[in-house]
């Protein structure tokens, strides 16, 4: 039986504290984190392993160097590491890390944004159609995403 690792990955700020709130799921399995390198995740990052992506906004000149630089970052980490697992709770940084996952067979877990009470976050519409589970903070957006599992909030 393959040994379970669990690639944690999302975008910085909320994206990441919602993240960091899962740690309980992954206490002694073997895991890192996929972040936007900046101030705030420095501190965070400091206790686990994990690899930084370039922080991208999805507006702006340089976003779509960015963000080819940040798949080739992600494919890296995903090669170098080889998780059985990847856990997400979004933004655009986390997609390139699910989609390449699901390339070679793995897990995707996501959990919706907690900020998501009526309406699809971007990258919750393009992870849904393919994560192995979906899950949404608020029972409402079961509506709208119909085979979500709701299990309350992380927070």
């Amino acid at each position: 039986m393959k040994k379970t690792k669990v690639c944690m990955v999302a975008s910085c700020g909320g994206h990441i504290m919602e993240l960091m709130q899962l740690l309980p799921v992954v206490e002694g399995k073997d895991y890192y984190f996929v972040t936007e390198k900046n101030v705030a995740s420095k501190g965070l990052m400091a206790k686990h392993k994990h690899y930084y992506l370039k922080q991208q906004q999805r507006r702006g000149e340089a976003f779509i160097f960015i963000f080819v630089w940040n798949i080739l970052l992600s494919t890296l980490y995903f090669l170098w590491e080889r998780p059985t697992t990847v856990i997400t709770t979004g933004a655009g940084a986390s997609y390139p890390t699910c989609k390449i996952a699901k390339m070679f067979a793995r897990k995707v877990i996501y959990v919706e944004s907690f900020a998501k009470l009526t309406s699809q976050s971007v990258t919750g519409k393009m992870v849904y159609p393919f994560a192995d589970v979906f899950f949404v903070q608020w029972p409402e957006m079961q509506k709208v995403y119909p085979n979500a599992k709701y299990a309350g909030t992380v927070y």
